[in-house]
C-alpha cells in the first residue's frame, strides 16, 4: 500500500473518530423544586376550559368582546407575524442541510490584441465566441451536526415564538375582562349617584316648601343644597373615568380610530362566580404549561443547541461540488457530445489559526445559555409568586365583597330608621343626611368590591395560564 492510500485511509479514520464526538449532548430540563399542590384550597371548585376560561362569568357580551379582541388586537397581529418570521427562519436553517442546484448560461464574445507583448500568431483569429451552459451542484456533508444543530435551534425558537403569542393572548383576554368589568362598575356608580341626586333634589324641594310654610329653617335648606352639590360633584369625575375606560377597552379590541371616538362598547349582565375557581389538590406542575414558561424553556433549548453549533466550527467542513454541461464556440453545437464538460470535486476546510474567534464564539454561546437558564428559573419563581398573589387577592376580594354587602344592608336599614326618627322629630335632618351619605358611599364601595372580585378571578386565570380540566390534572399528577 503506497503512502497516498495510507494517508487517505488515515484521514477517513480520523474523520470517523471525530464524528463520534458528542458536540450536541441531549437537552436536560433543569430541575426545579415545586410544591405538590396549592395548599388551603376548597375542594368544591369546577374545572374550566383552558382555551375559553372567560366563559366562567356567563356573560355573552364579554365572550363576544374577547373574540373581537383576539381577532383584531394589534399585539396579536404582531405576535402572529413574529411566528411567520420564525417559521421562515426555520425553513432557511433546514434548507442548509439540502444540496443546492443552480443553472448557468454564459455566452461571451471577445477579441485578443495583435499588438501586445505576446501577439497572436497570424493563424489565430483575434475574435472569438464562446457559449457555456452548466448545472452546478454543491452539498456540505454535515458530519458534526452543525447544520442539524442550527435547525434544532431555529425549531426551538419557533416554538418559543408560538408560546410568546399564547402569552400575549392570555394577557389580552384578562385585560379585556378586567376592562369590561371596570366599565360596568363605572356605569353602576354613575347610576347610583344619579339616583341619589334625584333623591336629594326631591328632598331639597320638600325642604323649600317646608321653609316657605315656616316648618323648617333656611339652615336646613342649605344643608340639603350642600349635600346635593357634593353628589353632583362626584358625577363628572365618574363620567370622565368611564369615557377613558371605554376608550382603553376599544384599543384592546383593536378598533379603528373612528370607532374609538364614535363607537360604544356594548354591556351585558355578568354574574360573579359563586364557587372557588381552584380545586384543592390541583398539582402545581400544571403551572409549568404557562405559555411564558414554555417560551423560556424553548429559548433554553435553542441556546443549548447554539453551543454545539459554535463547537462544530473547530472541526473541518467537507463540501462536495460539481457541474455538468457543455461549452462550444457555436450555439448550435453546445449540447453535442464533444462539447460536454463536467467536474466533480471535494473540499475539506480545517481552521488552523483564526485569532481565537471560534473559542470566543463558544464562550458567547455558553454565556448566552447561562443567561437564558437564569431567566428560565426566574420565570418559574415569578409564575408561582403570581399564582400565590392571585389566590390571596381572590380570597381577600371575596371577603371584602361579603363585608360590603353586609355594610350596605345595615346602612339601608339604618336609613329607614333615620327617616322614621326624623319624621317623628326624634333626630335632626343632619342625622338623616349622614345616613344617606354613608349609604351612597357604601353602595359605591360595593360596586368597586364586585369589580375587584371579578378582576381577581381574571388575574388568577392569567397567572395559571388559563383554565384546567380533569384530564390536565391527571396528566400533571
Amino acid at each position: 500500500m503506497n503512502n497516498t492510500k495510507l494517508a487517505t485511509l488515515g484521514a477517513i479514520l480520523m474523520l470517523a473518530g471525530c464524528a463520534n464526538l458528542n458536540l450536541f449532548p441531549p437537552f436536560q430540563k433543569p430541575a426545579v423544586e415545586t410544591p405538590a399542590a396549592w395548599p388551603g384550597l376548597p375542594a368544591n371548585a369546577k374545572a374550566y376550559d383552558n382555551a375559553q376560561w372567560w366563559k366562567v362569568y356567563g356573560d355573552v357580551t364579554l365572550n363576544q368582546l374577547v373574540e373581537e379582541a383576539l381577532s383584531h388586537n394589534e399585539d396579536i397581529v404582531i405576535a402572529s407575524a413574529r411566528i411567520d418570521e420564525a417559521r421562515a427562519q426555520l425553513t432557511l436553517a433546514d434548507a442548509e442541510t439540502d444540496p443546492t442546484l443552480t443553472a448557468t448560461f454564459t455566452p461571451s464574445y471577445s477579441r485578443s490584441t495583435q499588438r501586445g507583448t505576446n501577439p497572436l500568431p497570424p493563424s489565430f483569429r483575434a475574435r472569438s465566441r464562446d457559449y457555456m451552459a452548466r448545472i452546478n451542484a454543491s452539498y456540505e456533508i454535515d458530519l458534526w451536526g452543525k447544520l442539524r444543530g442550527a435547525t434544532a435551534a431555529a425549531r426551538a425558537n419557533l416554538l418559543a415564538t408560538e408560546a410568546a403569542r399564547d402569552t400575549v393572548r392570555n394577557s389580552l383576554t384578562a385585560q379585556v375582562a378586567q376592562g369590561y368589568f371596570a366599565l360596568l362598575a363605572l356605569d353602576a356608580q354613575i347610576e347610583t349617584t344619579r339616583r341619589t341626586q334625584e333623591t336629594r333634589q326631591a328632598a331639597l324641594k320638600l325642604q323649600q316648601l317646608r321653609m316657605q310654610s315656616g316648618v323648617s329653617s333656611e339652615f336646613e335648606v342649605r344643608q340639603v343644597e350642600a349635600d346635593l352639590a357634593t353628589v353632583q360633584a362626584q358625577t363628572p369625575a365618574l363620567e370622565r373615568n368611564r369615557t377613558q375606560q371605554q376608550n382603553a377597552l376599544a384599543i384592546l379590541l383593536g378598533r379603528s380610530p373612528r370607532e374609538v371616538v364614535q363607537g360604544k362598547v356594548v354591556r351585558g349582565s355578568p354574574a360573579a362566580p359563586a364557587e372557588p375557581v381552584v380545586p384543592a389538590g390541583l398539582p402545581s406542575e400544571l403551572l409549568l404549561r404557562r405559555p411564558d414558561l414554555r417560551e423560556a424553556e424553548q429559548r433554553l433549548i435553542a441556546a443549548n443547541a447554539n453551543i454545539g453549533v459554535a463547537r462544530a466550527a473547530y472541526y473541518p467542513s467537507i463540501t462536495l461540488t460539481g457541474y455538468f454541461g457543455g461549452e462550444s464556440n457555436s450555439l448550435a453545437d453546445l449540447f453535442v457530445g464533444p462539447a460536454r464538460i463536467f467536474r466533480f470535486a471535494g473540499e475539506l476546510l480545517q481552521p488552523i489559526f483564526n485569532g481565537k474567534r471560534i473559542g470566543a464564539s463558544v464562550d458567547v454561546a455558553k454565556a448566552s445559555e447561562q443567561q437564558v437558564l437564569a431567566q428560565y428559573r426566574q420565570a418559574i419563581a415569578s409564575a408561582f409568586r403570581d399564582v400565590q398573589d392571585a389566590l390571596a387577592a381572590q380570597q381577600s376580594a371575596r371577603e371584602v365583597l361579603v363585608a360590603e354587602h353586609a355594610h350596605v344592608d345595615a346602612l339601608q336599614k339604618g336609613l329607614t330608621l333615620a327617616k322614621l326618627r326624623y319624621e317623628n322629630g326624634i333626630s335632626s335632618q343632619l342625622d338623616l343626611l349622614d345616613a344617606e351619605r354613608n349609604l351612597l358611599q357604601a353602595q359605591l364601595n360595593l360596586t368597586e368590591a364586585e369589580r375587584a372580585q371579578r378582576a381577581a378571578v381574571a388575574d388568577l386565570f392569567k397567572a395559571m395560564g388559563g383554565g384546567w380540566n380533569s384530564e390536565q390534572e391527571a396528566k400533571s399528577s
